[in-house]
């Protein structure tokens, strides 16, 4: 969630500005105001505002001039600039824009308009500093007027001085979009837009041409390499902006539609699954409800570590789908009420490589493979399918086995009565840095403890760690 925007309003009517603020503030925004554009210019440099909403007639500094000295400092130019004045001549517009004005309205007007662009700049500002934008040339000239241009518009900018230095900087970090000159040493435009998109990774970032040459040979030439426009040097800087938002914005609509079928297919795809999933544990009520508990540890450990709402939602799927391939396993060892011979073990430990195997062949289910196939592996070395030893084992596969032992060991199985809290964080502890991933079982023993564990359970804890001791002998994490 977006924090509240921070806007300064500057007018001369102590009227104005209160009835604005009122307004402002009942949508969330932190208000701070200015008399004039000298007050608001140094308020500008002390404070990160997102907006700026400005009269024109004003004392020592009026709304054109101050908007002007925005747009001239690097400090101030990128943030949104309306201008709000009674004076609403197209002379008066004109001007206003030319100041660097990014939206004009008319106080007469402000009720019906103000609110929609108030809200269409604070979003195209929130776009543009998510976007980072490559600029290619060898001209420190040429570099330093797009990028002023550029992030007067509020993107974050990066520059190269021939492709082989791009090249280098787009493997570091992934850039939303490309301009470029065609003429350069080490490595020319024409290159570097054939390297990009040969590689998959790269290809879908858009690659602007910037160059003098306006050979319709060579613009179709680029074109059919992949670029997405050409640009002929001089150009103005403000087509430029304007054609980077516009790619940027096309760009980001197409991959939201990707985005939403993907979502769409794995919906659906999960929504088998599920069946499956509850298919198997039907089989077995010892195990009905297993996957889901399994799910909500993951997801709780995963909060813990501060991961994205998006990685939240992927350990919550890899938790529910971690035992899928035991749906390959004949129920007369599944249930099997007493110890598996070893050749029932055998079988038994077949499982992930199963669940992988039904899962590999979705797109969207292929990053949680690693955890479907390696939750069983221990840090030591010693688990299936394998052998990963320590951080070979991807850190959601350490997360899913501290979890699925732990809700193993205090579920009722055809063998055993599910352990106590106390008795089961004993067998986590005495596997933990054997069997289990020392920092993952410290992770689960603070989700636990959120949720139940007394100051009491700690101190036993505590004293269980310093000993060393098995609390609970009968019980080990490997025997579950």
């Amino acid at each position: 969630m977006d924090p509240p925007p921070k806007i300064l309003v500057v007018d001369d009517s102590s009227i104005v500005r209160r009835v604005l603020s009122k307004q402002l503030e009942k949508f969330g925004a932190e208000v701070t105001d200015a008399e004039d554009g000298q007050q608001a210019m140094d308020k500008a440099l002390s404070s990160d505002f997102d907006l700026i909403i400005s009269d024109i007639e004003m004392p020592n500094l009026d709304g054109f001039a101050f908007c002007e000295k925005l747009k001239g400092s690097a400090c101030t130019r990128s943030i949104p600039v309306i201008l709000l004045s009674t004076l609403d001549s197209d002379r008066h517009i004109d001007r206003g824009f030319k100041s660097g004005a990014d939206a004009y309205v008319s106080k007469s007007e402000a009720r019906e308009i103000l609110p929609e662009t108030i809200e269409r700049l604070l979003e195209r500002s929130r776009f543009h500093r998510r976007q980072q934008v490559l600029v290619v040339d060898d001209s420190m000239t040429i570099r330093h007027l797009v990028s002023e241009a550029l992030e007067g518009a509020g993107f974050r900018v990066v520059t190269a001085g021939n492709g082989k230095e791009a090249m280098s900087k787009i493997r570091d970090q992934r850039p939303d979009i490309i301009l470029s000159d065609i003429e350069m040493d080490e490595m020319n435009g024409i290159d570097l837009c054939r390297k990009v998109q040969a590689d998959p990774a790269l290809s879908s970032i858009p690659f602007v041409v910037m160059s003098v040459n306006s050979d319709r040979a060579v613009m179709r030439r680029l074109v059919e390499l992949g670029a997405a426009s050409y640009l002929v040097k001089p150009f103005n800087l403000e087509q430029l902006v304007i054609t980077v938002e516009r790619l940027l914005s096309d760009h980001f609509l197409i991959l939201l539609k990707e985005r939403e079928r993907l979502d769409s297919e794995r919906k659906m795809m999960l929504a088998s699954i599920t069946s499956l999933i509850a298919a198997l544990e039907a089989r077995d009520s010892y195990t009905k409800g297993h996957s889901e508990a399994v799910a909500t540890l993951l997801a709780e450990m995963g909060s813990r570590m501060n991961v994205s709402q998006e990685e939240l939602e992927s350990l919550g799927i890899a938790g529910r789908l971690h035992d899928l391939g035991k749906i390959g396993v004949p129920d007369s060892i599944l249930l099997k009420p007493g110890p598996l011979s070893e050749e029932e073990y055998a079988i038994i430990k077949e499982h992930p490589v199963i669940g992988a195997a039904i899962l590999g062949p979705i797109p969207s289910i292929r990053p949680l493979i690693p955890v479907i196939l390696h939750h069983h592996e221990r840090f030591d070395g010693k688990g299936y399918p394998d052998g990963l030893k320590g951080e070979r084992i991807t850190l959601w596969a350490r997360m899913a086995a501290v979890a699925d032992t732990y809700h193993a060991l205090t579920s009722d199985r055809p063998y055993r009565q599910g352990l106590s809290l106390d008795d089961a964080l004993d067998v986590l502890y005495d596997a933990r840095g054997t069997q289990l991933c020392p920092d993952c079982v410290d992770t689960l023993v603070q989700v636990l403890g959120d949720h139940s564990m007394r100051h009491e359970e700690h101190r036993i804890l505590q004293r269980a760690v310093a000993s060393g001791r098995r609390a609970f002998p009968g019980v080990t994490a490997e025997s579950i």
